[in-house]
């Protein structure tokens, strides 16, 4: 049987370049966390597999495919080094694929403890319209979710 100090909690911190993904790193940040708590920072990208015959086209795609994943890379960089200088023990991965899948893969994968990752804020029909990539990974999680929610600002 693991002791305390045998502990080691595994957070998965979903991050998508929103300014909800800041909001969810600083979530992360403003608590305290066990001793051995390992933060995984992850970003998901969005392959598209249209396959068009158009040598163009294909380039084109190919080229937006790689301007995501360094921006995603980028960022999660970005996370991951703001957490580190904050003393936690940080990694991080960028996987391509649709968030939903990656994100409940990854904590399956990697025996998460615990998901935390942002919402919009939006409720009733906007939010289905939308489609909820925190309510699919609250659904299908095989850990407990930690959804950060803060709405927007309104102009007064």
């Amino acid at each position: 049987m693991d002791t305390v100090e045998d502990f080691h909690m595994k957070v998965l911190l979903a991050i998508d370049g929103s300014r909800y993904s800041a909001d969810t790193a600083e979530a992360i940040d403003s608590r305290p966390w066990p001793a051995g708590t390992t933060i995984r920072v992850l970003s998901a990208v969005e392959v598209d597999h249209v396959v068009s015959g158009n040598v163009e086209e294909e380039h084109t795609l190919e080229s937006e495919r790689q301007k995501s994943l360094k921006s995603a890379e980028e960022l999660a960089t970005w996370v991951a080094s703001s957490l580190r200088a904050r003393g936690l023990a940080v990694d991080l991965t960028v996987l391509l694929g649709d968030a939903r899948e990656v994100i409940v893969n990854e904590a399956k994968n990697w025996a998460a403890d615990l998901i935390v990752i942002g919402a919009y804020g939006h409720s009733g029909v906007k939010k289905w319209s939308l489609g909820s990539v925190a309510e699919s990974v609250v659904s299908h999680a095989p850990c407990s979710v930690e959804v950060v929610r803060k709405k927007p600002e309104t102009k007064g």
